[in-house]
């Protein structure tokens, strides 16, 4: 099991650091941050450019991965993104994942003045979006003129340190999403079935997402072990870092369906993610090295 961890872009750089630097030393595998221009009532308080930010953590890092948590067509076009990936994969030496998802209502989608979309056409922009990144980030030279998108011999040399490309993590929880996942993924990352679930009918939501997942693997012929599966734990209504034995259980019930990866979130002091940093340095120096083990 490999084991990640989300450090939000609330603070000055000054004072988030030490936590990138933290993350790589206690030897988690993946550290990522919410792409977003605000993010729910935290859009008041003090945030930051995600591709900048992971750009900073790549430079004082050196063997942890680093990923976006998740990125969406709401305000990134490919080609332009392409260019930052693509450069970040060079500072970091090739350890870029990028999740990526069909992003949601609020913020991002009204701060451009644009309408806010229905789900299904933003999961229509979305199939878009992650095929033309696709082959912007692998060939040199795209052109293409869609529904949602346009772009006239978009390059990319020299290309991604990681070949073909960068992994893509994608996010899905519907039918369309998880096609997509099958597609062009080489992760999925899903956060169950949140709305106004205790905490075993989130799991059993998890569970029959994970079916799905491999009905739609074997409806497009590809083999499941091909995927990495990653859980967001704290996608459920308790906090996974409430105490040490609490993320243990619920890393071993992911690991029991399947998952290879799941992602906590550093402990902040109020509103969302809200814990003790204490827990989470048990977990990191107690149980971390047994739990990848496991």
């Amino acid at each position: 099991m490999r084991i990640g961890i989300v450090i939000l872009p609330d603070q000055r750089w000054s004072e988030s650091q030490h936590r990138w630097r933290q993350a790589d030393e206690w030897g988690f595998d993946h550290a990522w941050t919410y792409d977003h221009l605000g993010w729910r009532d935290l859009v008041d308080g003090p945030w930051f450019d995600s591709m900048a930010t992971l750009t900073a953590a790549a430079t004082v890092t050196s063997r942890i991965r680093l990923g976006t948590l998740v990125a969406s067509p709401n305000f990134r076009h490919p080609a332009t993104f392409a260019r930052q990936i693509t450069a970040l994969d060079d500072i970091s030496g090739g350890r870029v994942l990028l999740g990526l998802g069909a992003g949601g209502i609020g913020f991002d989608s009204a701060v451009l003045g644009g309408e806010t979309l229905p789900p299904r056409q933003r999961v229509d922009r979305f199939g878009e979006f992650i095929e033309l990144l696709d082959l912007v980030l692998r060939e040199d030279g795209t052109t293409w003129r869609g529904d949602w998108f346009t772009a006239v011999d978009a390059r990319n040399n020299p290309g991604c340190v990681q070949q073909p490309r960068v992994p893509f993590v994608v996010a899905a929880n519907g039918p369309r999403s998880m096609r997509l996942v099958a597609r062009f993924g080489q992760g999925w990352v899903t956060t169950g079935n949140t709305e106004g679930a205790d905490l075993e009918t989130w799991w059993g939501g998890v569970a029959e997402l994970c079916a799905r997942m491999d009905a739609t693997l074997e409806a497009a012929g590809r083999d499941p072990a091909t995927l990495d599966r990653y859980l967001s734990l704290d996608a459920a209504p308790v906090f996974s870092l409430s105490s040490a034995d609490f993320f243990a259980e619920q890393v071993a019930r992911a690991a029991a369906l399947g998952f290879t990866d799941v992602i906590t979130h550093w402990p902040r002091a109020s509103s969302w993610y809200a814990g003790d940093e204490a827990v989470l340095v048990d977990v990191a120096t107690r149980l971390l090295p047994e739990l990848r083990a496991g």
